[in-house]
């Protein structure tokens, strides 16, 4: 049944993100023959995952002591990511990649406000809540929004091509006071719209992409945010945390940034002996 105090959303993409430390010292050890054969596998791999019509692939050279590298996985079916998670682990050099984490999620936009506008119209209809009628219309009125211009491009646009990735997970807070899921309807939808006038003010500057989680991984949301400029992420998230959705109700995850380069740049990863580049594609 569609609750009057639930906001609905519309779903993308699958994603999964896969985070690996990477045996750079036991690489350089393998004879040169083997490290480029290994290199060259990777790299037809990484281009079948990231051109297929129904799925995409981005790489990140991770900065930091949380791992190496981040695989991130779009695909159109969950089944898809499964797929893409076994192929990977098949290259031959797997063996040198340890797993630090992962994060699974499906691409998300929130309808805050189409939600209390669908319910809106459904009594404006004069129809009772959950009759076959009004479950008709409201399956109607949410289909809708997939058509909308400013909606169905964001569902499945293909990885960003910028520079810069950081990715974290996060959920609303649940504790005494602060307890998001009790507020009043209204006041979420007050507030998320402010959230996201911050977010808007940054258009051009940084690509976000948010994602569901909720019944696949420990936290509520991922969040992919994309820029040419890192120092970007900084000012975008700082400004975030200073309105009250955040303030109040936000609990981060760990954080992961880092460079984002193209498939033809594996063996430059691999050899560490310049930094990869995001190559046009």
């Amino acid at each position: 049944m569609r609750d009057p105090n639930v906001p609905e959303s519309l779903e993308g993409w699958w994603m999964l993100h896969r985070m690996f430390s990477f045996d750079r010292l036991g690489w350089g050890e393998l004879p040169a023959k083997r490290r480029a054969k290994y290199a060259e596998r990777a790299q037809a791999l990484f281009d079948h995952l990231k051109h297929r019509s129904d799925g995409d692939l981005a790489l990140c050279n991770l900065v930091g002591h949380r791992g190496d590298l981040m695989l991130v996985h779009y695909a159109r079916h969950y089944d898809e990511l499964v797929y893409a998670q076994a192929l990977v682990d098949k290259l031959e050099l797997r063996s040198l990649f340890s797993v630090t984490g992962s994060y699974t999620s499906i691409l998300e936009i929130g309808l805050y406000d189409a939600t209390a506008k669908i319910h809106a119209e459904l009594e404006k209809r004069g129809l009772t809540r959950y009759t076959p009628d009004w479950i008709n219309g409201f399956e109607e009125l949410l289909h809708a929004q997939e058509e909308n211009p400013h909606v169905a491009p964001r569902l499945w646009a293909r990885v960003p091509e910028r520079r810069y990735m950081c990715f974290y997970p996060m959920s609303k807070r649940r504790e005494g006071g602060d307890n998001w899921y009790m507020l009043p309807y209204a006041d979420r939808m007050r507030l998320m719209n402010e959230h996201g006038k911050v977010g808007r003010s940054y258009h051009g500057r940084v690509t976000q992409v948010i994602s569901g989680s909720i019944g696949f991984d420990d936290y509520e949301w991922g969040v992919d945010l994309y820029a040419d400029d890192p120092v970007v992420f900084k000012k975008l998230i700082y400004e975030m945390r200073f309105d009250e959705a955040s303030a109040r109700y936000a609990e981060f995850g760990t954080f992961f940034s880092g460079v984002q380069f193209s498939p033809d740049q594996t063996g430059v990863f691999l050899d560490g002996d310049a930094v990869p580049q995001l190559s046009a594609q």
